[in-house]
């Protein structure tokens, strides 16, 4: 008999706009977490009442408060997942999800995601596709691929999880991504499906600092991270079609360049960089491989 027991992990800072809707969409599951985790990372406007509230009615939830005033940023976001995790040592379970407070979705996503692990015993890492809200309609991110799990909705197998040491704090993010291609090296497979719906309300388009210094931080942190240059010029063609377009691309191409002069320290091991180029270079062969006619 297939087990289906999993745990979330929420970190939540100055969520009180979104966080009731991902607490509804989580209690209303057709299959409840044994434990849920809510880290409240200094949050100083409603986020604490609205999560106390619910926690009054539900056991499975828990309110962890970090009073240390800090910065809302990548490095914070993990010390607060890696907080929650050791909440868990003395529960039974069998997978392990990080769950971002500005989320929704169908009562029945953690049931149909159980089931996507249970059809595949090497299926490590798994989610849904994100779709965010563009001229009141929800539509799926530009971003979203079978091949990668969205950070906000990661759900691990156990054994996985504990094989990659969890999540690592990096100061310029990419924490989801990295644990991904550690999963992969690991010999574990990662898979989002798109039939499997996630309501993303907070665009992504509109981070702490603007969109523009996002974009000039993505090509730094796709250096830090390895990536391959052509790889990268790849990318930066292609984000040329999503907002804001041409400048976001070239912003884009500017932070992986500036990276790369500076040579400025990669973040993660040489295994990990030569892995990743390898998935990369066949990636871009399989995408321009013209088959020879007989």
């Amino acid at each position: 008999m297939f087990k289906k027991s999993y745990v979330l992990i929420t970190p939540a800072k100055n969520e009180e706009a979104y966080i009731e809707e991902t607490i509804k969409s989580v209690i209303s599951q057709t299959i409840l977490p044994r434990k849920w985790v809510i880290v409240s990372d200094g949050s100083i406007d409603r986020t604490e009442q609205i999560v106390s509230k619910y926690a009054a009615k539900h056991d499975f939830i828990r309110l962890l408060r970090i009073s240390e005033k800090r910065r809302r940023n990548f490095r914070s976001k993990v010390d607060a997942i890696n907080t929650g995790y050791k909440q868990l040592k003395h529960i039974d379970y069998e997978f392990i999800g990080n769950l971002d407070a500005d989320v929704s979705f169908n009562s029945n996503y953690y049931e149909s995601i159980l089931e996507k692990f249970q059809r595949n015993a090497r299926l490590g890492i798994a989610g849904g596709f994100i779709f965010e809200r563009y001229n009141e309609k929800f539509k799926s991110r530009s971003s979203n691929s079978t091949r990668s799990v969205a950070g906000a909705i990661q759900l691990f197998r156990y054994e996985c999880y504990e094989a990659i040491e969890g999540y690592f704090p990096i100061e310029i993010g990419g924490e989801d991504w990295c644990a991904e291609v550690i999963a992969r090296i690991n010999g574990w497979q990662v898979e989002a499906f798109p039939e499997i719906r996630i309501f993303h309300h907070r665009h992504t388009g509109t981070p702490e600092g603007g969109v523009f210094r996002k974009c000039f931080r993505e090509g730094l942190k796709d250096f830090s991270f390895g990536s391959h240059p052509l790889f990268e010029i790849f990318k930066c063609l292609r984000r040329v079609k999503e907002k804001p377009y041409v400048v976001g691309a070239l912003l884009r191409m500017c932070g992986f360049i500036r990276a790369y002069y500076k040579r400025e320290k990669r973040v993660v091991s040489d295994e990990f960089v030569n892995y990743l180029r390898q998935e990369q270079m066949y990636r871009l062969k399989s995408i321009f491989y013209i088959p020879k006619k007989l």
